[in-house]
């Protein structure tokens, strides 16, 4: 394997947005009732977030459209968060991007950066993908073998991961599906796969009993349902669990 310092710019950008080891990243999934419950739902969740100690908050248009994101994304910044503002506008990477250049946002998640295109639409993909993130701040956060994302690239998984890293600044592991725990073996695999020291994010299923094990070969995690008051996607942001994943991720801090 190659030495860590072979891909500086990658763990340097990964360092300056995260200085604490093994970030954790909470989903804002916006839900509610109508624009106005959703947005009070992610100042809500966001300031129970912040006080639990996350790194940062993604704004996500999970259960909202592109304009519930905006709103959120107004609401919450003006709330002066102490955490990192990350963004996923699902299905629309252009909007991300462009929302990311108008708000401090600091990252930008895309569920796939390799491997979910026909070989004929993946070079346009790239190219475009490469011009918003020359012109852009903000880090790209790129899922590869992401859940729910087909594979049609006819590559090979490390194939794959090889071009994601040229694409992104941390990859984005999942197993396959939401609140579903990530197969420590898939971790490992994409940890040997990808060049030594490049970011490595589980994106799924972490929660206080299994975070151990889950960041033994991650750099960060993305957690959603786990900090629910119901462990589901649908639930509300539950202080309590926030609190329980915070301090196993303490402890796995304290024993690197």
């Amino acid at each position: 394997m190659n030495d860590m310092n072979q891909h500086p710019t990658a763990l340097d950008r990964w360092r300056g947005l995260f200085p604490t080891p093994k970030p954790v990243l909470a989903m804002l999934h916006l839900g509610g009732d109508g624009p106005a419950e959703k947005v009070a739902r992610a100042r809500a969740e966001a300031s129970i977030l912040a006080d639990g100690g996350v790194d940062a908050v993604i704004v996500e248009n999970y259960f909202g459209d592109s304009d519930d994101v905006r709103r959120a994304l107004e609401a919450v910044c003006a709330d002066a968060p102490t955490t990192v503002i990350g963004l996923n506008v699902l299905r629309d990477h252009e909007l991300a991007f462009a929302l990311a250049e108008e708000f401090p946002v600091g990252f930008v998640q895309l569920d796939s950066v390799a491997g979910h295109l026909e070989p004929a639409d993946d070079d346009e993909y790239a190219a475009r993908l490469a011009e918003r993130r020359s012109s852009s701040r903000a880090l790209v956060l790129g899922g590869v073998r992401f859940k729910y994302q087909p594979v049609r690239s006819g590559r090979t998984e490390a194939e794959d991961l090889a071009l994601g890293a040229q694409r992104s600044d941390a990859i984005v592991v999942t197993g396959d599906g939401t609140g579903m725990e990530t197969a420590v073996s898939k971790i490992e695999r994409f940890r040997a796969a990808l060049p030594s020291g490049f970011p490595l994010v589980v994106g799924a299923g972490v929660t206080d009993a299994n975070a151990a094990e889950q960041l033994r070969s991650a750099d960060g995690a993305i957690v959603g349902s786990f900090l629910k008051d119901t462990y589901r996607d649908t639930g509300v942001v539950d202080a309590a669990h926030v609190a329980r994943l915070m301090d196993a991720v303490a402890a796995v801090r304290s024993a690197r």
